[in-house]
């Protein structure tokens, strides 16, 4: 929910590279105008939407004191795993612009990391002086493991060999609770977890350094739920129609493709390619769920 909102955040940044790389090479320099325009556009933007969370979002809901809630086992994760794949994103997008500032390849994920986790922990701090809400640890650690994951990754192997990726179809769930998982799609989009899916999507080639496998080419595991229509509840009865929900996990795998690996040569279409890394394209996928194994010719 209010990740995705960050992640908005990050859609930015990512349109401010490529704009930048369509226009401009990296720099191989610290270019001290590129990094002013990056700092200050990174922090007007972190300020205004701080602002903008602290009179909108929770504008309707009593302030408290600081306090922490467990949330842990709400939504089967999956808002976890929204927070890991927002800071992860994040930090890789604002690590991108320090890099077509002049900064070393370390200065840049340092940063990146840094305004990652910086960010996801302002919206924390802000829960937890919520009534409503309030800090939450298991948050805190899925957005330290994805600001992680991107930096490792990028110290380790100097790429991202495992790209975290996101995709989302509408579901019937929304019209049963639609104060809840949202009554049109931008909402249902934002608050809908059974239309979700989080991914890693990993190339064959890139792990066994093979010549016959494309290195776009990809496998991606996913993790979504259904019929979860209340968020500390495993099972639901809607009054209405006398039907009863029963919240299942479920587990996908099917093809990807890593944008930043297409061979392209145009430097402006490869930044813009390289921003689709975002989603998880639809392909056909098997899903295992309810301990049955099940088919679709195209999912996304």
């Amino acid at each position: 929910m209010k990740f995705f909102s960050s992640f908005l955040f990050s859609f930015f940044l990512a349109q401010i590279s490529v704009s930048q790389s369509s226009v401009f090479q990296k720099s191989d320099s610290i270019n001290c105008q590129r990094v002013a325009f990056s700092a200050v556009s990174i922090g007007t933007i972190w300020t205004i939407g701080t602002i903008g969370f602290s009179k909108v979002w929770y504008a309707d809901y009593p302030k408290s004191k600081f306090h922490a809630y467990n949330d842990f086992s709400n939504w089967l994760q999956m808002d976890k795993l929204g927070h890991f794949y927002t800071a992860n994103k994040l930090s890789k997008v604002t690590s991108d612009v320090f890099k077509w500032s002049g900064l070393n390849k370390k200065q840049a994920i340092i940063l990146g990391a840094g305004i990652g986790l910086g960010l996801q922990t302002t919206l924390e701090v802000l829960d937890g002086s919520s009534a409503e809400w309030g800090f939450s640890w298991s948050d805190m650690t899925a957005n330290s493991l994805g600001v992680i994951s991107f930096a490792a990754q990028e110290l380790l192997w100097n790429e991202e060999k495992f790209i975290f990726k996101f995709s989302y179809h509408p579901t019937n769930y929304a019209s049963v609770r639609p104060n809840v998982l949202g009554n049109n799609f931008s909402q249902s989009l934002l608050k809908d977890y059974n239309g979700q899916t989080y991914w890693m999507s990993f190339s064959p080639s890139s792990l066994m350094k093979s010549s016959k496998i494309p290195d776009w080419l990809c496998f991606s595991v996913g993790y979504s739920v259904n019929q979860k229509l209340v968020g500390d509840q495993e099972v639901y009865l809607d009054n209405s129609t006398n039907i009863t929900y029963h919240s299942q996990r479920e587990w996908l795998l099917s093809l990807d493709i890593d944008f930043s690996r297409l061979p392209i040569k145009r430097n402006w279409l490869k930044a813009l390619c390289k921003q689709l890394n975002y989603i998880k394209i639809p392909f056909p996928a098997l899903i295992y769920s309810n301990h049955k194994l099940s088919g679709y010719g195209i999912y996304f």
